[in-house]
């Protein structure tokens, strides 16, 4: 299952009064129950095809007609439910079907598909290969909203009050929208933490890359609590740069290394490229910014004339791709390139891989969701030689990280 942040953990804590090991046994039950009764009443959502209420969007004369109290066997014990009935008695719940009374299966199998995100349809094959149960893709969109909640929380949890690294990027999807397919970009916020663990802050979908919908994710991390930055690592993002400089106008900024060589080498023939990509390792990995760009002066110089827009974009964007030089190598190596980023839209494509197109903004917004949360219970371990890197930072940004600590 996905990790809770610790902030909803300690409420928890607080608001269930948990003191021992039973306490909490018995907290995690009721939830459980819960969730379930809420399934139940979305296939019955689903089965009727109109909300509880809203008799305008009612087509059919089969109605709710109260409900069965039934014991189940679950993974939590014993669990007294209240299975909504219908008035024709068509309405065969899935999630605890008639005359099944040990649901412990089919509730662990539903759990491990939730959280590797799979889709509406995989869901469905899986549930009916494993135990020949039909749940329509509808029914299992019915299901998978009630995490929205869940979404939300997270989305608006409280976040630390500075973060020593932050890395912005962002990973492409097609998504349906008023009849058209659109092109969406989901925006990812990654940070690190004064502990030096890794942990997605956020995650935004938009149409288009500008300084304003940038603008806009950085105030909402402000309003959520972060109050300062000391160093962005980006990609060469639309209206990044000016929307960092308004937000947080003391962070430093670095551009990534890698997607520069990247785009430089777009410029570049076969036949030259090996050559040309050892001449620039002479620039980034130059003792000092003085060497570096006097190795970018010497490789301008050589490839030029041949390749001048391979080079050019370098020295019109020096000024975001020089800030790690003045750092030890250990703080160059986070800051200089997104890959860690790179690395977690991987994951992404992992688990999205089947889905050519996304029906809705919040189909895609669930299913990114549910992938972080899985990455997320692997970040377990802290950057190595943290407490050296943190030390350097403390001396580098005097005066903007003790008072934290």
């Amino acid at each position: 299952m996905a990790t809770l942040p610790k902030e909803v953990l300690r409420n928890m804590i607080v608001d269930g009064d948990l003191k021992t090991v039973n306490d909490l046994h018995t907290y995690l039950k009721e939830m459980f129950k819960d969730a379930l009764q809420e399934m139940l009443e979305a296939e019955l959502e689903v089965e009727l095809g109109y909300v509880k209420g809203d008799k305008k969007n009612k087509n059919t004369d089969n109605r709710r007609n109260g409900t069965t109290k039934k014991t189940v066997s679950t993974r939590f014990g014993e669990i007294e439910l209240d299975i909504p009935r219908d008035r024709n008695g068509e309405f065969e719940p899935v999630v605890v079907p008639k005359h099944t009374r040990d649901i412990s299966g089919i509730e662990e199998q539903i759990i491990s598909l939730y959280a590797r995100g799979m889709s509406t349809r995989d869901i469905h094959d899986q549930v009916k290969d494993l135990y020949g149960i039909e749940v329509s893709a509808d029914m299992v969109s019915k299901i998978t909203d009630k995490i929205i909640p869940q979404i939300n929380e997270w989305k608006n949890r409280p976040l630390e009050p500075v973060y020593p690294f932050i890395f912005l990027d962002a990973i492409h999807y097609k998504v349906r929208e008023d009849g058209q397919i659109k092109n969406k970009a989901a925006f990812v916020v990654l940070g690190v933490t004064l502990d030096g663990f890794k942990d997605i802050l956020g995650i935004w979908i938009g149409e288009t890359e500008s300084s304003k919908f940038w603008l806009g994710v950085l105030n909402d991390l402000k309003n959520r609590g972060v109050e300062d930055v000391l160093i962005f690592s980006v990609d060469g993002l639309t209206g990044l740069k000016e929307a960092i400089q308004a937000a947080y106008p003391n962070a430093e900024i670095q551009r990534c290394i890698i997607h520069q060589l990247r785009n430089s080498f777009k410029y570049v023939s076969y036949k030259d490229l090996r050559e040309f990509a050892n001449d620039f390792k002479e620039v980034y990995k130059a003792v000092n910014e003085e060497e570096g760009y006097q190795k970018l002066l010497d490789l301008e110089e050589k490839w030029g004339k041949k390749y001048p827009y391979a080079i050019k974009s370098w020295d019109m964007n020096w000024d975001v791709l020089s800030p790690f030089f003045k750092y030890p190598i250990e703080i160059r190596k986070i800051m200089y390139t997104t890959n860690i980023i790179e690395g977690l839209h991987r994951q992404f494509r992992k688990v999205t891989k089947t889905k050519s197109v996304f029906p809705t903004d919040l189909s895609l917004e669930k299913m990114l969701y549910l992938a972080s949360q899985n990455v997320m219970k692997k970040w377990t371990q802290r950057y190595r030689n943290w407490d050296s890197i943190l030390n350097q930072l403390m001396i580098f940004f005097e005066g903007r990280v003790e008072q934290y600590l």
